[in-house]
């Protein structure tokens, strides 16, 4: 093994990360086994470096331990963590039928789990059944099948859970156990804002920058935040911890892999030029598979923008714990409402979209979560036309 090797694989709620072998040498002991637990501190595996090595070699009265067995992809020369290889060698899959999306192309456990996905299902070790003639009863089938469960349709292929999927199923059914979910819903008209998309995203772009409404929200939702310290915070058992900036996340849609919420650190002091190039990087970042765990880290507000799917109203959302909100983004569309004219109110069409803030109701009540979201409105109404 050499030094920067990739040697193990590190999974949290969020990311997955490589850990790299401190130094060229062998493996000589894996202390943690695949899907177990692990502590900050505690040491995975012990590496014999290669100075240390030779000398044992060279001496007979020592001895090492037996080299774990390679896998089919690690003898063809590819550079793959012991995840992947893990993975390939259960399935037996060649790394070289896999297009790798991670670092220089190297395959990672989302593209062995993506690559699985798409495969049909086939029973292994079994051939199919004789036909059964017209009136034949399987007894064998009758007695296996469980009291009161209908049988698979003959179509039906299970897909195995990926990580992400699993962490996010963990952490949803928590935070819906621990926090009250109750939501309140404000309507948006978005006329002016997109008035001020429309004639600022050409330069935008000349930057190499993507203007899109989401900024909008986050730039938003900073300045409420930080208003309303009491939605910007933490819940514990004996106080409320305000957080003194504004770290939003923005939940971010892996197709069937499940969400990520990358973060933007310090929202409320960047521009939304900034707020665009950084949400860019981080979306793009995020559907590569290339976040860092200091990407996901600190959030204290999520917005989750289900519009873009749709989605009209989505409620409640569960909250993304410790935070005690999360903000929900509507469709956006355009509707005939009531509008204030010179001679009093007239008929227009306007560019609107629902918005929700789902709260943590032991930690804020009504009168805060309507505070804010008024807040938030009032913000996209009146969008500077600077």
């Amino acid at each position: 093994m050499r030094k920067d090797e990739p040697l193990l694989e590190l999974e949290t709620d969020k990311v997955t990360v490589e850990i790299p072998s401190p130094a060229t040498g062998k493996l000589t002991e894996i202390l943690k086994q695949p899907a177990e637990e692990v502590e900050p501190g505690q040491i995975l595996a012990r590496v014999r470096i290669a100075e240390a090595a030779d000398a044992a070699a060279a001496d007979p009265k020592r001895t090492t331990p037996a080299a774990p067995a390679q896998s089919p992809a690690a003898q063809e020369g590819e550079m793959l963590s012991p995840a992947v290889k893990r993975l390939l060698g259960e399935h037996a899959l060649a790394a070289h039928d896999l297009k790798g999306s991670g670092r220089n192309g190297r395959i990672t456990v989302q593209d062995v789990e993506r690559h699985l996905g798409q495969k049909p299902a086939v029973a292994a070790g079994a051939a199919a059944p004789a036909a059964a003639a017209p009136g034949d009863v399987d007894s064998t089938a009758i007695m296996r099948r469980p009291p009161g469960i209908a049988a698979l349709a003959a179509d039906s292929r299970r897909v195995p859970h990926s990580a992400v999927r699993r962490r996010v199923a963990e952490h949803m059914t928590r935070s819906l156990a621990q926090a009250p979910h109750v939501t309140t819903l404000f309507e948006a008209d978005l006329t002016r804002v997109q008035a001020h998309r429309a004639r600022h995203a050409p330069e935008y772009e000349r930057q190499g920058i993507r203007l899109t409404l989401t900024a909008y929200f986050v730039a938003a939702c900073a300045r409420a935040l930080i208003a309303h310290p009491s939605v910007n915070a933490t819940f514990h058992e004996d106080a409320l911890e305000l957080h003194p900036h504004a770290n939003i996340g923005v939940g971010t849609a892996l197709g069937d892999e499940g969400l990520i919420v990358p973060v933007i650190h310090q929202a409320q002091h960047l521009s939304l030029a900034q707020l665009a190039a950084r949400l860019g990087q981080l979306v793009g970042a995020a559907r590569a598979g290339r976040l860092t765990p200091q990407d996901v880290r600190g959030g204290t507000f999520t917005i989750s923008n289900h519009g873009v799917g749709g989605s009209l109203l989505a409620a409640p959302i569960v909250i993304n714990q410790p935070q005690v909100a999360i903000l929900g983004v509507g469709k956006v569309e355009r509707r005939v409402c009531v509008v204030d004219a010179p001679d009093g109110e007239a008929v227009g069409v306007r560019t609107m979209c629902y918005l929700t803030l789902t709260i943590d109701h032991r930690a804020i009540d009504a009168f805060q979560a309507n505070g804010f979201l008024e807040h938030v409105v009032k913000t996209l109404e009146h969008w500077s036309e600077d």
